[in-house]
């Protein structure tokens, strides 16, 4: 499988992540209740993934009760002892304990989850370790000297952010270089022809900083695998079946055409929607790798098929006119005296 660097770091990854949120069987309390897979065929998964050459995984601490996710990648990695035939990328922040200090980005609570997630992983590092969410309450100077200590400890190799504001980026990316702290190498964040916002400052700021694009949901939660028709109700057992109001956003004109565009390109190739939909990620340069999920061997198939899958120019400009939006000022002021912004 292609490899590409992670930004302008020197860890080469694939160009496909296996995302691991749908690894273990949850609960009705849990937003992923009938929507993941049990540990034997995350287990069967993963094995696949890397026979294939993905031996890149995305999790974090709150996929599951408990780091649930995190527990099984670790069983797995123990059981198969391939812990160092993969990448491990997990994230931070969000809340996993009782009380003000359960959630955030403090160093108070940094050196915790670390060491939480290292133990549930059962692996003496982390490869790449992500804040899942910029912490407004949080100086970013204390939580970026908190992951350059990590760094500096060997338990952390690479650092990344998720979910962050462009402002806040710029903001971190300043703050390492002006304090000499090691720096985000990577930006995961959701990206797909549904979700094309991050174009006006993020992709731009990802450039500048040599930071690689990790998209999340790249298939927009199955909508762009070509499951749905319009004017019709999701089909029984899809994700979107459970998250309606994740399905009504995407019911709308925008997104019907864009799917339109899609299948077009799948037919006229003798490929899947979803082959195109990942195909289309990666043919943006500042992608690094797209991060994708599967609860089932069938899906994740599927989606391999889409590392060996090249569109031309011409397929990926009828993509982009398809999924164009309105880029608001000032950006569409810029682009029309400058073509750019």
């Amino acid at each position: 499988m292609e490899t590409r660097n992670l930004g302008t770091s020197g860890l080469q990854v694939p160009v496909l992540c296996l995302g691991a949120m749908t690894f273990g069987e949850v609960d009705e309390k849990s937003f992923m209740h009938k929507v993941g897979c049990d540990e034997a065929t995350s287990f069967a998964i993963m094995n696949r993934a890397l026979e294939k050459g993905v031996n890149f995984i995305d999790t974090a601490d709150v996929y599951g009760p408990d780091g649930l996710s995190e527990k099984i990648v670790g069983r797995w990695m123990q059981q198969e002892q391939n812990r160092d035939r993969v990448i491990i990328a997990t994230k931070f922040r969000f809340r996993m304990g009782e009380g003000a200090n359960g959630t955030g980005a403090s160093r108070y609570r940094i050196v915790r989850t670390v060491e939480e997630s290292l133990r549930r992983l059962q692996t003496d590092r982390i490869d790449l370790y992500q804040i899942h969410m910029q912490d407004a309450d949080t100086p970013e100077e204390e939580t970026l000297r908190a992951l350059d200590d990590l760094v500096r400890a060997g338990k952390v190799l690479y650092l990344g952010a998720s979910n962050y504001a462009a402002y806040r980026l710029t903001e971190s990316q300043w703050t390492s270089r002006t304090q000499h702290l090691e720096r985000f190498v990577a930006l995961q964040m959701q990206y797909s022809l549904i979700a094309r916002e991050l174009e006006r400052e993020h992709v731009p700021a990802c450039t500048r900083y040599g930071m690689g694009l990790l998209p999340w949901s790249p298939l927009a939660a199955g909508f762009l695998s070509g499951k749905y028709e319009k004017s019709q109700p999701p089909p029984v057992g899809v994700r979107l079946e459970k998250w309606k109001d994740r399905f009504r956003a995407f019911d709308n004109e925008r997104a019907w055409t864009i799917l339109d565009a899609v299948r077009g390109v799948a037919t006229a190739r003798g490929a899947t929607p979803a082959m195109v939909s990942l195909a289309w990620l990666l043919a943006k340069p500042y992608v690094s790798s797209v991060i994708f999920g599967a609860r089932s061997l069938e899906q994740l198939d599927e989606n391999l098929a889409a590392a060996d899958f090249r569109l031309s120019a011409e397929e990926v400009a009828t993509l982009d006119a398809a999924s164009a939006f309105d880029l608001g000022y000032p950006y569409t002021f810029m682009a029309n005296i400058q073509k750019r912004w």
